[in-house]
């Protein structure tokens, strides 16, 4: 079939299983090819090609609701879909997204970027449709990884509560982005190996049917029997008790075996679930071995081998550079202890936890229990480094509001992939943690320029006793420069000054500095020096430095991969009010007031506008309209 012509998914109505078989072939041999180019999250899309085609073939999207929880192992559904034709542009600026994306099609009914969402926003739905009397399906697909996510079990319990018709697909892979941890994930592994719950129970009913009725204490007797040999031979009454109809496990890449379920599950009156184990990165040899998360999102590859098309002899990655810095500490500090929310690939934690097992927890995908893990360590006098994503932290907020802050405990939070990180998209990008933190009191919040500041920066946190403290650093690599051997501290709350200049200057941090730098050089071209500040830390504000440039009445510049408001210029701003200096002229520069879509970060800075010409062009207006007043 080319998969090029395919328009909506109502075709699949007329083919046979053995069609079917051998349309999940050209699927997973179209992704292999297209995402070698491109990269994408290839593991996660190969293992949901029978379970999506079948989806696609019972149920009628969009009128029914498929809804994907995370949304990375959306590719086959947009293929479905009518945009197989956009696979060359995925993930690139002003191309396909790697998520569902409503403006996109009409089959997108759910944006997601985060896990755990899919069942809270399935019963959203489920409530519109009943006032609404209206009739369709809604059937949410989530993991066995976002599964563990507090909110998924929270709308669990409130589905089975209410009893609503939904349709709960459990894609059971074993794995989420690393392999998943916690109490759930050994009660679904006991499902794996139990056999097909919904042929226990029938088989036990038919049973006890054959008991001759003899008065009710023998009717009570029998089904006290009953319970007692399904809470003996089945697991899925873990998922009975919420007030689901349990059916299961179902072999996820048998179309017999989909067909048969779902066809259960659509006839089954109230909240099921089907619980359907597939096999993350099958049809393709290296990611279907990867066991530590690798094959989960890549880069480009070379199809024949699995190698991963990376540029040799790169500095080292801005993730490995603060968890081995946090290694290196723990060796001299046993009160060092790492918590990640179910990223330790991500946050390139392994060698910390092979060398220190007890000290490193993966909690799974549980970001606010991450927080307040981390909280209960420190008023125990431990020294917890969080390491999370910027994107994810958000979720966490109240945990650092209440648990954190509010106790001022010393908790290092490492702030990873802070910035844009480009081709995620949206959903991803880290340029709203400044904002969401600086407003909060005891806590500090710092971001090197380079990666040996950053190593400095992290036994900084780690020395640090008076509260929480932050290190926002980036995505990808550093740039190269050399690395002090022995580790030092740095002075809270102090600058440093990058480049002399009396006519401007520019206050910004970490990855910005050398779009600074390269525009005091220019600016010095015609004949304008310009001052180049190293801002670290974000807060406190190096109060005694920033008196200093105001009072040298120099028009001021701030720069920052964040959002502006509330964010590092508004402190700048704050300031400059709170102290009187009402004349200052401070301009700003930052991520506007909008959510930045997916593409290569050099490109979206681009069209935001956060360029060196653009900082040069602002600077030559800011020192012309000083010198005319002057004038």
């Amino acid at each position: 079939m080319d998969l090029l012509s395919i328009k909506d998914p109502s075709f699949l109505k007329e083919l046979s299983n053995k069609e079917l078989e051998a349309l999940s072939h050209e699927i997973r041999q179209f992704l292999i090819e297209k995402l070698s180019v491109t990269g994408g999250h290839i593991g996660p899309n190969l293992g949901v090609v029978e379970l999506t085609i079948a989806l696609h073939k019972c149920f009628d999207s969009p009128k029914d609701k498929i809804i994907w929880d995370v949304g990375h192992q959306s590719y086959v559904h947009k293929i479905l879909t009518g945009r197989a034709s956009q696979f060359d542009t995925l993930r690139q600026y002003k191309g396909l997204c790697g998520f569902p994306k409503r403006n996109e099609s009409v089959h997108d009914i759910w944006e997601t970027g985060h896990s755990s969402t899919s069942l809270s926003a399935a019963m959203g739905m489920a409530i519109a449709r009943d006032l609404k009397k209206e009739k369709s399906y809604i059937v949410p697909v989530i993991g066995d990884g976002a599964l563990t996510g507090g909110m998924a079990l929270e709308a669990l319990n409130h589905i089975g509560h209410e009893k609503k018709d939904i349709i709960v697909i459990l894609n059971d892979n074993e794995m989420s982005i690393a392999p998943n941890v916690g109490a759930l994930h050994n009660v679904l592994g006991r499902l794996r190996t139990a056999g097909k719950y919904h042929w226990v129970k029938d088989e036990l009913e038919m049973l006890l049917k054959k008991i001759p009725a003899v008065g009710g204490k023998l009717a009570s007797t029998a089904e006290r029997i009953k319970d007692s040999l399904k809470y003996l031979l089945v697991s899925g009454i873990f998922f009975e008790e919420l007030g689901f109809t349990y059916f299961g496990p179902v072999d996820g890449h048998s179309f017999e075996d989909l067909f048969e379920n779902l066809n259960y599950a659509k006839k089954t009156e109230g909240p099921v679930l089907l619980h359907v184990i597939t096999k993350k990165g099958k049809g393709y040899r290296p990611a279907e071995n990867d066991r530590s998360g690798t094959w989960h999102g890549t880069g480009p590859y070379k199809i024949e081998t699995g190698d991963f098309l990376k540029p040799v002899n790169t500095p080292p990655a801005w993730s490995e550079l603060v968890s081995e810095t946090v290694r290196k500490i723990a060796r001299n500090d046993e009160r060092v202890v790492a918590i990640t929310p179910a990223m330790p690939v991500g946050s390139k934690l392994e060698g910390f936890a092979s060398e220190f097992p007890d000290r490193m927890y993966d909690v799974g995908i549980a970001e606010q229990h991450a927080a307040t893990v981390a909280a209960g360590l420190a008023v125990e006098n431990m020294k917890p480094f969080l390491a999370i994503y910027s994107t994810f932290l958000q979720r966490a907020y109240d945990q650092v509001v209440h648990d954190i802050c509010r106790q001022n405990l010393n908790v290092f939070i490492g702030i990873d992939r802070a910035g844009l990180v480009g081709a995620d998209g949206e959903t991803h990008q880290g340029v709203f943690d400044i904002a969401f933190l600086r407003h909060l009191p005891n806590i500090v919040i710092m971001m090197p320029k380079d990666e040996n500041e950053g190593q400095h920066m992290v036994n900084t946190a780690l020395k640090y006793d008076d509260g929480p403290i932050a290190m926002r650093f980036p995505r990808g690599n550093g740039i190269g420069v050399p690395m002090d051997e022995k580790l030092r501290t740095i002075p809270i709350g102090t600058w440093e000054v990058l480049r002399e200049g009396n006519d401007a200057a520019i206050l910004t941090f970490g990855t910005t500095i050398p779009m600074a730098m390269e525009a005091a050089v220019l600016m010095e071209k015609k004949g304008i020096s310009v001052r180049v500040v190293n801002a670290r830390f974000i807060k406190p504000l190096d109060e005694e430095m920033l008196h200093a440039i105001l009072n040298d009445n120099i028009p001021i510049i701030t720069v920052e991969e964040a959002v502006l408001q509330g964010g590092f210029g508004s402190a700048v701003l704050e300031f400059a009010h709170d102290h009187g200096y009402h004349d200052a002229k401070i301009d700003r520069m930052g991520i506007p007031d909008r959510f930045i879509e997916h593409g290569s970060v050099n490109k979206l800075l681009e069209e935001i506008g956060l360029t060196t010409e653009n900082l040069v062009l602002r600077l030559q207006t800011m020192v012309r309209k000083k010198q005319k007043r002057a004038q």
